[in-house]
């Protein structure tokens, strides 16, 4: 059965195929081997996902989703809370919940009339990753920062500068060290890098 149905999509795709060809004025060399509309309306009547546009291994864990919370389970919300068939449910439901505004619309629907699934709130989402640049600013921060308090950058290798960000949350930075990577980086820092850290007292050697 899963071969069988795994060849009508592969059919279903042709036509589709064909039918975008057709519909840019490409030609047609064969419409062989691709599944024809009432073919494809019969396998729609018992299955409007049977071929959705999505990948299937998508849709293979929408359905064992279905499946738990049809046997009564709760709905699994974290990686690791149940393995079924070597597919991790929890992770599977994040991911949804994570990435819903990447779903499409029959996909959304689906998660949230089927499964009960919402969409994750924003204090749910993982804070976007800092940049390179962003890095480097906040590093130049701490530096600034201990320059005024220290009158120099003669920082000791292993020391930690903490300072207090904009949300009043306290950051560590390894001043010590990121210091002395600027130093033996000086010859591919940017001029403006460079102009900068030697206004706050950088000892280049």
């Amino acid at each position: 059965m899963g071969i069988w149905l795994k060849n009508q999509r592969a059919a279903a795709r042709k036509a589709a195929e064909i039918e975008q060809r057709r519909a840019e004025g490409l030609p047609v060399e064969s419409s062989a081997g691709a599944l024809s509309e009432e073919r494809r309306e019969q396998l729609e009547d018992i299955d409007p996902a049977w071929c959705p546009a999505w990948p299937v291994e998508w849709q293979r864990c929408f359905h064992l989703v279905r499946l738990h919370l049809e046997a009564g389970h709760p709905l699994p919300t974290s990686p690791g809370d149940v393995a079924h068939q070597g597919e991790d449910l929890g992770r599977w439901v994040r991911s949804v919940r994570l990435g819903w505004d990447n779903l499409t619309t029959a996909q959304q629907w689906m998660c949230e009339h089927v499964l009960e699934i919402t969409p994750a709130a924003e204090d749910e989402k993982p804070p976007p990753r800092r940049s390179q640049a962003d890095k480097w600013a906040l590093n130049y921060e701490a530096a600034k920062q201990y320059y005024q308090r220290e009158g120099h950058l003669r920082v000791p290798r292993k020391w930690v500068e903490r300072i207090v960000g904009e949300d009043q949350e306290v950051r560590e930075h390894k001043l010590g060290a990121w210091i002395g990577n600027q130093r033996s980086r000086a010859a591919t820092l940017s001029p403006e890098r460079v102009e900068q850290l030697s206004a706050i007292g950088m000892r280049w050697s």
